[in-house]
């Protein structure tokens, strides 16, 4: 596993890059052993440190865990964010398991379909004629999986988004699941419509 440890106007010591990578090594790895890289990036915020952790778990799916920590120090920040990693991957090894105890073997490939993912000003007017009122900031490619909810939500968890669009693998549907203001998870799944 590689670990890139950095700071954003701030200087890492040596004795917090050594720590950062002795505890990442431990903790990621006793919960998945595919982890490819690991980025520690320390930035400072006003009076507090900010310590953002991303990984990628290296599988065919390109599953990525984010987590950040906020804290006076940058220790303290760096164990809230990996505490917040841990936890991540906590999950995403047990439905995996659970998975697997359920299914004998039959594993298949789903299907994805392309997209666009467009980021708007937030001013930006109303829409018309199917096409974007306003100046879009960024344009790119993106996947739209297909799965199981409970996948949606773990893939919604562990790459820290606020929501996630996917085509639900028990009908086919497109499906969104995202965070609510007040923690709770809201699931989307429109009717099919009448014949």
């Amino acid at each position: 596993m590689q670990i890139s440890v950095s700071g954003k106007g701030v200087d890492v010591g040596e004795s917090l890059r050594t720590h950062i990578e002795n505890q990442i090594e431990e903790h990621v790895n006793k919960y998945i052993d595919r982890v490819t890289s690991v980025q520690v990036v320390i930035s400072r915020e006003a009076h507090l440190f900010r310590v953002d952790i991303t990984g990628n778990l290296g599988t065919h799916s390109g599953i990525v865990i984010r987590s950040s920590g906020d804290a006076g120090d940058a220790h303290s920040a760096f164990d809230l964010a990996l505490d917040k990693t841990t936890k991540q991957l906590r999950r995403y090894k047990r439905k995996l398991t659970n998975h697997h105890k359920g299914d004998a073997g039959n594993v298949t490939e789903l299907p994805r379909a392309k997209g666009k993912k467009y980021t708007l000003k937030p001013e930006t007017g109303e829409q018309e004629d199917n096409t974007h009122s306003g100046l879009i900031i960024a344009e790119q490619s993106t996947d739209i999986d297909t799965m199981t909810v409970s996948e949606a939500v773990m893939k919604m968890d562990l790459q820290h988004l606020p929501a996630l669009m996917f085509f639900n693998s028990s009908h086919g549907r497109l499906n969104v699941v995202y965070r609510r203001s007040d923690g709770n998870i809201s699931w989307v799944d429109p009717e099919a419509k009448a014949a």
